[in-house]
């Protein structure tokens, strides 16, 4: 199994010939009109895509046109539930939606604990939870007896336990890492607490999980001051609370490869 890290949370992994991809992202418009460009390159898909996963739909997880121009005849995007709500309990996941309707992207909701083959590889969807409300999975993927763990941009939680014991151990998890507080039009009052993991939280889940190795991904792409402020060095404040930790740790940059030879 080879991952190739394309950017934000976006993975890509090869297993016997085939390809499948994780929040694979190019774009997120609405977003860099009230943040600013993007700090760090997004990189699209090396080939076609055999399986295609996303695990919530906000703009910097699914890119519908992305998706679409990569998936092979007969792939599939698994996705999680659409939320539930009025217009504007849904006004962060609407684009998505409409981008994957607009473009006829072929989809699947998956649930919690349910499993799905495609080819060499078998995805699992587990809890997740997200920090602005909407429905969240992480993905677990095996091919060529490796397993890896995909966590998005996931809260802490209380699921990491029964994740390890159903489905580990795993030979990487992959973890968000930048602790990011939002302060977004949306929603007001403003939350003070991070929406996603923050490095000593996703060491501590790293632990939890068993992880054989924690690669730091969500980080450095988006950061905006009075808006959407991530933490100071996050993949090196994670890389050290892992080291404290005892959990072995690799930092992979946008186009950065990690090999998991055949178990």
């Amino acid at each position: 199994m080879r991952i190739r890290r394309l950017g934000w949370a976006g993975i890509e992994i090869e297993a016997a010939g085939k390809r499948a991809v994780i929040d694979a992202v190019t774009e997120m418009p609405q977003l860099t009109t009230f943040m600013g460009p993007l700090r760090t390159e997004l990189l699209p898909p090396s080939g076609a895509v055999d399986l295609a996963l996303v695990t919530h739909l906000h703009e910097d997880h699914t890119d519908a046109a992305t998706v679409v121009a990569a998936l092979a005849p007969d792939a599939l995007l698994l996705r999680p539930a659409p939320a539930q709500g009025t217009a504007r309990e849904t006004i962060d996941t609407a684009a998505a939606e409409a981008g994957l309707a607009e473009h006829k992207v072929p989809t699947r909701i998956v649930e919690p604990w349910q499993s799905v083959g495609a080819g060499p590889f078998t995805a699992t969807a587990v809890p997740a939870v997200d920090g602005l409300g909407a429905p969240q999975v992480s993905w677990v993927v095996e091919a060529e007896g490796r397993r890896i763990l995909h966590c998005g941009d996931t809260l802490f939680h209380g699921h990491w336990w029964q994740i390890a014991q159903r489905l580990g151990p795993f030979d990487a998890v992959f973890l968000p890492v930048n602790g990011a507080v939002c302060t977004l039009p949306y929603l007001r009052p403003a939350s003070p607490y991070p929406v996603d993991l923050d490095p000593a939280q996703a060491a501590a889940a790293a632990q939890l999980l068993g992880a054989r190795l924690a690669v730091p991904i969500h980080y450095d792409t988006l950061h905006a001051i009075g808006v959407y402020e991530q933490v100071d060095d996050p993949a090196g404040t994670f890389t050290t609370a892992c080291d404290k930790l005892g959990v072995p740790t690799r930092v992979l940059a946008p186009g950065d490869t990690l090999d998991l030879p055949v178990a």
